[in-house]
């Protein structure tokens, strides 16, 4: 059993299947992907996110209640660091997950790895939406000549004097990206790109793929069904309405759709568009963000960009060939499904995962994934959804989410779950814990066993 094989400083099995090079990196095992540590262990990222003394203010206020609780209780932050490390470590993780303090990696008794989301792309919309510079971005504009610029220069900040630290595993580009119709909006991808503002290279680009697509405008029209008479005027259109709507992607049922399809030709050639120019944002999108990591961080990997729901297939194509790692955010009750969904070629990471317990005190009313009766149900919750996850030989890492619980009026946009390890009052969850405890130490066989927890 993988508890009573030695273990590596950064808590990867030491059976020698794997050479050291002195960086995290991705490998093959017997048709079974992993993880391999600085040292050449065979490892798995266990991972806690938001591990942060500050992890939430309540919303429109600067009160943080588990900070205020946690200075009380330990006098100083570097005090809280040293209980938060070695409190993850005796749960046996190992990974300090997205949006965490990376201080408390070195701070325990023995070091944390650290994957931490950089917002490569998101960061260009945000910042020209904060500039008022053309219309609102709900995705990073690609096809602007700067957004390239920016990736590398945000990643030159935030990767290349890190890029000889070991304890780094690597780098998530972004977090739940819009891919398509979702919780935040109806519209395409394609539809983002149409209605950016006049002239703005992502809708110049949009439009000139389209005509490439449907050189007869008269043709075009027949699917999209919008006013204009030429190319010209559809450019010049205040806003170009779809013919259609789809349900949110992670709600679509295959048959279903191939069925819509076949029944409305039209609507066939407009989700093809759809879909179509979605590959092409990916491609671009990948290949920039992944070239500008690697330019200022050769030695660690390229984590994905944490999808919230399984995106159309080229953009998994496109991830899958740029990527060392596919990473994605899956708040079901089991996540074997959805790894299934990203292929073979490449490794999965769970960023994000929970459940949450109804009787935590806290109301629940506001945050995604299962709520279930009791913090006993949460644990077996997190043991049947970690074991089956383990059995998927992609699987290189699963991430809870997150640290301590969100306070009972709601953090910034309103979650007010028991999402955490330990409750606002940094006490922990004991059922939880020792279920985490007993899985985290035996995932390794898990995984190479294909086995279930028993």
């Amino acid at each position: 059993m993988s508890a009573q094989l030695p273990r590596t400083r950064w808590g990867g099995i030491a059976d020698h299947r794997f050479h050291p090079d002195g960086f995290f990196r991705v490998a093959e095992c017997n048709d079974t992907f992993w993880l391999v540590d600085p040292d050449g262990g065979r490892f798995l990222s266990k991972g806690v996110n938001t591990v942060r003394i500050d992890q939430d203010y309540i919303r429109n206020t600067d009160r943080a209640p588990y900070a205020d609780a946690c200075r009380r209780k330990y006098g100083s932050e570097p005090a809280w660091r040293a209980a938060a490390a070695a409190r993850l470590a005796g749960l046996g993780f190992n990974t300090l997950g997205a949006w965490s303090d990376d201080a408390v990696a070195s701070a325990g008794p023995q070091p944390l790895a650290v994957a931490a989301n950089i917002d490569l792309g998101m960061s260009f919309a945000w910042a020209r939406n904060d500039a008022g510079v053309g219309a609102h971005q709900d995705f990073p504009d690609v096809f602007d000549a700067a957004f390239e610029k920016h990736t590398v220069e945000r990643a030159t900040q935030l990767c290349a004097a890190r890029r000889n630290d070991q304890n780094i595993i690597g780098w998530f580009i972004d977090n739940e990206l819009r891919w398509g119709a979702d919780w935040r909006g109806s519209d395409e991808l394609l539809g983002l790109f149409l209605n950016l503002a006049p002239g703005a290279p992502g809708r110049v680009a949009a439009l000139a793929w389209l005509r490439e697509r449907h050189p007869d405008v008269v043709a075009f029209n027949a699917i999209w069904r919008t006013p204009a008479q030429s190319w010209d005027a559809l450019g010049n259109l205040a806003r170009i309405e779809p013919p259609f709507r789809r349900d949110p992607i992670y709600l679509r049922n295959a048959a279903d759709e191939a069925a819509a399809n076949r029944a409305d030709n039209a609507r066939a050639v407009f989700v093809a568009d759809c879909d179509g120019f979605a590959r092409i944002v990916a491609e671009r999108y990948f290949a920039a963000t992944c070239a500008a990591i690697r330019t200022a961080d050769p030695h660690h990997l390229v984590l994905g960009c944490r999808f919230a729901y399984v995106p159309p297939s080229g953009v998994i194509d496109a991830a899958t060939r740029y990527c060392d790692v596919i990473s994605l955010n899956c708040y079901e009750a089991g996540a074997g499904a959805v790894i299934d969904s990203y292929g073979e070629t490449r490794p999965c990471l769970i960023g994000e995962f929970s459940f949450r317990g109804a009787d935590s005190g806290l109301p629940n009313t506001n945050g995604a994934g299962p709520l279930v009766a009791t913090q006993t149900d949460r644990a077996r919750s997190f043991r049947d959804y970690v074991a089956a996850g383990l059995r998927k030989p992609t699987l290189v890492g699963f991430h809870w989410f997150e640290h301590a619980d969100q306070p009972a009026e709601g953090r910034f946009d309103g979650e007010n779950s028991n999402f955490g390890i330990v409750s606002i009052m940094d006490e922990l969850y004991e059922d939880l814990a020792r279920t985490m405890r007993a899985v985290n130490q035996e995932a390794e066989a898990l995984h190479d066993a294909g086995s279930a927890v028993s």
